[in-house]
């Protein structure tokens, strides 16, 4: 099938992009050489459902170089860039997304990617999954296993394995500490206050932020905050992660009473009906609403539009809602993932850790695929560890190591 793009004619523009993004990403580098010479993907389809911008979009390149045969879709109607599309069909691979596609348009989108009986499945959030398991249960014979980078997928996942419908292995990509602890904490971290600052062009410092979460996301965003010079306020429902928060420094309370005194808030939770109608009627004139989790849910996007009395569209991505007669409240990129709807997401050099991982995660499929019995998968440790080292390398920096004598020690003290 022909690619589905809006213009092939913005492929320059990604081209360039994507050879920024190529620069900056030292471990991708690395495995498209390794990949060029040894093809361990020689025969395989991939289909991939990931944020379609330039570093998915060299992912996507590192992959075809290692001889896989790509069917690319975006993972979020608002965070695919199509002069990345157009770059990545110029250059032979084929892609079926567009910036703002309809929900019929996205679904379609991942579809046509999966028509073409792919054999290793990289997705993030799940979509590609879900239609497998579903609509499309005729391609699930052709499927080694796939990879899930997302919280909001592994959850997915863990619901439909615990139900018994996993019909093949899923490695847990969220999950390895090279992934979570970088990509979650400081990528997140970053591109939500790149996102939410270059979207509101308002200070930070002084404001009061409230974010909703205390997940490996949520560390990075109130952490970036602080630096910022915000005080910070953390909602939870988990006690444990709630001490966390007081322990490192923010306040913690219910959304009901940080709903009357936020002035941002984010969402990261993973979950649903976070900030709902009851708090909206709290908040006061001015409050600034975005999210961080996966699925546009966290927000009772529905629920503030049935509360305004009026809706007019401030600047890009800001939408306003007023919801007294001098009360408005404003929500960033329609409730979607604000660092890549209203900006280009996590920095190369942590997307070069977490997608150095997927593309050894897919590796390691095609090679042992076939061989695993469970349906969740953990990234093998060697990976987790291959990839911490390369960057620590490509970092220049070097670390002891231990003796054959300190290793006979841990092992017998273990005993």
């Amino acid at each position: 099938m022909a690619s589905e793009i809006r213009d092939i004619n913005l492929a320059e523009s990604g081209e360039h992009k994507i050879e920024w993004v190529k620069r900056n990403c030292p471990l991708l580098r690395s495995l498209e050489e390794e990949f060029s010479k040894e093809q361990p993907f020689k025969g395989v389809r991939i289909a991939l459902s990931i944020h379609l911008e330039a570093k998915t979009a060299y992912l996507c390149k590192v992959l075809a170089a290692g001889g896989a045969k790509m069917y690319i879709t975006g993972s979020n109607p608002l965070s695919t860039q199509d002069d990345i599309a157009a770059a990545l069909v110029k250059a032979g691979l084929e892609v079926h997304a567009w910036y703002n596609a309809t929900a019929e348009e996205y679904n379609t989108h991942i579809a046509h990617v999966l028509e073409n009986n792919c054999n290793i499945i990289i997705d993030d959030g799940g979509d590609l999954v879900h239609m497998l398991h579903t609509t499309m249960r005729d391609k699930l014979s052709y499927v080694i296993g796939g990879c899930e980078e997302t919280t909001t997928g592994i959850i997915r996942l863990m619901t439909m394995a615990r139900k018994g419908e996993l019909e093949f292995p899923m490695v847990l990509v969220n999950n390895a500490d090279c992934k979570h602890l970088f990509d979650n904490r400081y990528g997140t971290g970053q591109s939500v206050w790149d996102g939410i600052c270059r979207t509101t062009n308002l200070i930070v410092a002084g404001k009061i932020v409230v974010v909703a979460g205390y997940g490996w996301c949520g560390k990075g965003v109130a952490m970036r905050a602080k630096g910022l010079g915000a005080r910070v306020v953390v909602t939870e429902v988990d006690p444990i992660k709630a001490i966390e928060a007081i322990m490192d420094g923010f306040e913690v309370m219910q959304m009901n009473e940080a709903a009357k005194i936020g002035d941002f808030f984010i969402t990261v939770t993973g979950c649903n009906q976070v900030i709902t109608k009851k708090d909206f009627a709290l908040m006061k004139n001015g409050a600034i609403m975005c999210n961080a989790g996966h699925f546009d849910v966290e927000v009772d996007v529905k629920g503030l539009e049935e509360m305004a009395l009026e809706k007019a569209e401030q600047r890009k991505n800001i939408m306003g809602y007023k919801l007294a007669e001098d009360k408005w409240v404003y929500l960033l990129a329609e409730g979607r993932l604000v660092n890549l709807a209203a900006g280009d997401g996590h920095p190369a050099e942590i997307m070069d850790m977490s997608f150095a991982i997927q593309a050894l995660s897919a590796k390691y499929l095609v090679e042992h695929g076939k061989e695993l019995t469970e349906k969740l998968i953990d990234v093998p440790k060697e990976v987790d560890r291959e990839v911490a080292g390369r960057k620590l390398a490509f970092l220049g920096k070097h670390i002891d190591t231990l003796t054959k004598e300190q290793e006979d020690y841990l092992y017998y003290s273990s005993l």
